[in-house]
C-alpha cells in the first residue's frame, strides 16, 4: 500500500511533467505556408532539430492526461477507503483531487461501500476499549431481563395508576359519579389465617359433653324401656286426647260448636236468634255430590266360548269366505286359483303331464310351493308388530285404568338397610308403574305404593312372600350383638301390611326413598302430601308391637 509521501511525490511528478509538455507545445509554432507552384519539382523538407510535429504533441498530451486520470482514480479509491476510518489521515489527502480540479479533469466516481458496518473493536495494551485517537470508550452493558420481571414492573406501574385519585377536573365533570368505586383488576392475595389459641380444645370439650349426654339419655331410655314407662309415654303421645270420659254427655256437640259462640250461657231460657251465628229463616239444602269411587253402572261380563263352539265358529267363517271367493270367480272378477299341487299329490292332480316330463313338472311344483311359503311369510311379517308397537302394547297392558279410584297399600318394615332389598322395591315399583314413597326411620320403615289392582297384587306378593326379610344383614348383626337374645327374637326383621284401600287420586309421584332421622320429620313429609294418617297408623302399630 502506498504511503502518503509516495502518493504526494507521484502527484507532483505528474504535475511537473504536464507543465513541461505545455511549455514545449507553446514554444513550437507551425511553419508559414508557402505557395505551391505547379512547376516546382523539389520535394518538401521535413523539420529538423528539436521541433515536434503536432501529431506527436497530441499523442504526448493524451498519454499525460491518461496517466493523470489513472493517478486521480487511484487517489479517489484511497480516499474512499480512508473515509471509512476517520481521524487516521488529515486533510492533506485531498491534494490529488485539488490538482485534478486545477487541471480541469473531473474525478472519477467511486461507489462508497455500505457504512453501516459496526465500529471496529480497538484494544490497547491493557485490554481496554479505545477509539481511533486512543481515548478509552465506556461500553453500555445490557443485562438480560426475564419476561416475568418486565410484566411485574408493568403491573406495579398499573397499580400505581389505579391508586391515583381522580383529578378535580374529573370530579367537576358532569358524567363523574363518586359512588362508583374503581375495583382493582386482581383480587387480593390470600394470607394465612391462624386459629386462636384454645379453639380446638373448646370443640373437643363440646364433643365430649355431647357424647356424655347421649350416653346418659341412652341409659335413661333403657331403664324406661324395662319398666314400661317409655311405651306408655309413646302411646299417650299417639292416642287422641279425650276431654270426656266414656259415658259422659258433652254440653255442646261438635256439630253445634260452629254456630254457638264462645262464652255463651246455655242456661238462659228463650235465647235470641241473633245470638247464634248463621241462623236465618232460610232452609239450607246441601249440594249433593257423587261418590268419588263408586259407580252404579252395571258391569257386563264378557262371553267366553268353549273349544267346541270356537271350532264351529271358525268353520262357518271359513266356509263363508270360500263361497264369496267362488262367486267372484264365477262372475269373472278374479282369475281362478291354480291347483294346489304338492309332491305327495303330484301324480293324482296332474296325471299324464307328470308321466310325460316328470322333471319339468317337479320343478313347477316346487316353484309353487316356494311361492306359497313366501306369501305366507310375508303375511306374517305384515301382521308382526314393530319394536315401538310392542313396547306400547306392553306398557298398555301393565298400566291400568285408575279413573275409578287408586288402590293404595301401606307396608311397614323393621329394617330396610339392605341395598339389595331397596333395589327390588324400587325396580318392581317402576316396572309395574306404581307410585309412592319409602320413608326410612329407625325400626319403622313405611312403604306406600299406589296403582291398579293387578299391580298391587303382584307387589303384595313381592313384599310378603318373595323377599326374605329375615335374612341377617351386617347392620342387624351388630345390633343383635349388643342386645339380649330375647330382644333379638322380638326384633326379627319382617314386613307387615298395615293398610290397603282406595283413594280418588294419587298422593305421591315416582317411587323415592326419604331418610327421616326423627318422627316429626317423617310425619311432616307425609303431611306435605296430605297422607299423615299413613305414618300415624304405622307408628302406632309399631309401638303396640314393641309393648307385647
Amino acid at each position: 500500500m502506498l504511503t502518503k509521501l509516495q502518493i504526494k511525490q507521484m502527484m507532483e511528478a505528474a504535475t511537473r511533467q504536464i507543465e513541461e509538455r505545455k511549455k514545449q507545445l507553446s514554444f513550437i509554432s507551425p511553419p508559414a505556408p508557402q505557395p505551391k507552384t505547379p512547376s516546382s519539382s523539389q520535394p518538401e523538407r521535413l523539420p529538423i532539430g528539436n521541433t515536434i510535429q503536432p501529431s506527436q504533441a497530441a499523442t504526448f498530451m493524451n498519454d499525460a492526461i491518461e496517466k493523470a486520470r489513472k493517478a486521480a482514480e487511484l487517489q479517489a479509491r484511497i480516499q474512499a477507503q480512508l473515509a471509512l476510518k476517520p481521524g487516521l489521515i488529515g486533510n492533506a489527502n485531498m491534494v490529488g483531487l485539488a490538482n485534478l480540479h486545477a487541471m480541469g479533469i473531473a474525478p472519477p466516481k467511486v461507489e462508497l461501500k455500505d457504512q453501516t458496518k459496526p465500529t471496529p473493536l480497538i484494544l490497547d495494551e491493557q485490554g481496554r476499549t479505545v477509539d481511533a485517537t486512543g481515548k478509552e470508550v465506556e461500553l453500555t452493558h445490557r443485562m438480560p431481563t426475564l419476561k416475568a420481571n418486565i410484566r411485574a414492573v408493568k403491573r406495579e406501574q398499573f397499580k400505581q395508576q389505579l391508586k391515583e385519585k381522580p383529578s378535580e377536573d374529573m370530579e367537576s365533570n358532569t358524567f363523574f359519579d363518586p359512588r362508583v368505586s374503581i375495583a382493582p383488576s386482581q383480587r387480593q392475595r390470600r394470607t394465612f389465617k391462624f386459629h386462636d389459641k384454645g379453639k380446638f380444645e373448646k370443640i373437643a370439650q363440646r364433643l365430649r359433653t355431647k357424647a356424655q349426654l347421649e350416653k346418659l339419655q341412652a341409659e335413661i331410655s333403657q331403664a324406661a324401656r324395662k319398666t314400661g314407662i317409655h311405651t306408655s309415654t309413646r302411646l299417650a303421645l299417639i292416642a287422641p286426647k279425650k276431654e270426656l270420659k266414656e259415658g259422659d254427655i258433652p254440653e255442646i256437640e261438635w256439630w253445634d260448636s260452629y254456630i254457638i259462640p264462645n262464652g255463651f250461657d246455655l242456661t238462659e231460657e228463650n235465647p235470641k236468634r241473633e245470638d247464634y251465628f248463621g241462623i236465618t229463616n232460610l232452609v239450607e239444602h246441601p249440594a249433593q255430590l257423587n261418590p268419588p269411587v263408586d259407580n252404579d253402572t252395571p258391569v257386563t261380563l264378557g262371553v267366553y266360548l268353549t273349544k267346541k263352539e270356537q271350532k264351529k265358529l271358525r268353520r262357518q267363517t271359513r266356509r263363508e269366505a270360500q263361497k264369496e271367493l267362488q262367486e267372484k270367480v264365477r262372475l269373472g272378477l278374479t282369475p281362478p286359483p291354480e291347483p294346489k299341487v304338492r309332491i305327495s299329490n303330484l301324480m293324482r292332480v296332474l296325471g299324464t303331464e307328470a308321466v310325460q316330463d316328470p322333471t319339468k313338472v317337479e320343478a313347477h311344483v316346487r316353484a309353487q310351493m316356494a311361492k306359497r311359503q313366501k306369501a305366507h311369510e310375508e303375511a306374517n311379517a305384515a301382521r308382526k308388530l314393530t319394536a315401538e308397537q310392542r313396547k306400547v302394547k306392553k306398557i298398555k297392558k301393565l298400566k291400568e285404568d285408575i279413573s275409578q279410584g287408586v288402590h293404595i297399600s301401606v307396608y311397614r318394615v323393621r329394617n330396610l338397610s339392605n341395598p339389595a332389598k331397596k333395589f327390588k322395591i324400587e325396580a318392581n315399583a317402576g316396572q309395574l308403574y306404581l307410585t309412592g314413597v319409602v320413608v326410612l326411620h329407625k325400626d319403622v320403615n313405611v312403604v306406600v305404593v299406589e296403582g291398579g289392582p293387578k299391580a298391587q297384587k303382584k307387589f303384595k306378593r313381592l313384599m310378603l312372600h318373595r323377599i326374605k326379610w329375615d335374612e341377617q344383614t351386617s347392620n342387624t348383626k351388630g345390633d343383635d350383638d349388643e342386645e339380649s337374645d330375647e330382644e333379638a327374637v322380638k326384633k326379627t326383621n319382617k314386613c307387615v301390611l298395615v293398610w290397603e284401600g282406595t283413594a280418588k287420586d294419587r298422593s305421591f309421584g315416582e317411587m323415592k326413598f326419604k331418610q327421616c332421622p326423627t318422627e316429626n320429620m317423617a310425619r311432616e313429609h307425609f303431611k306435605k302430601h296430605g297422607a299423615e294418617h299413613y305414618w300415624d297408623l304405622a307408628l302406632s302399630e309399631s309401638v303396640l308391637e314393641s309393648t307385647d
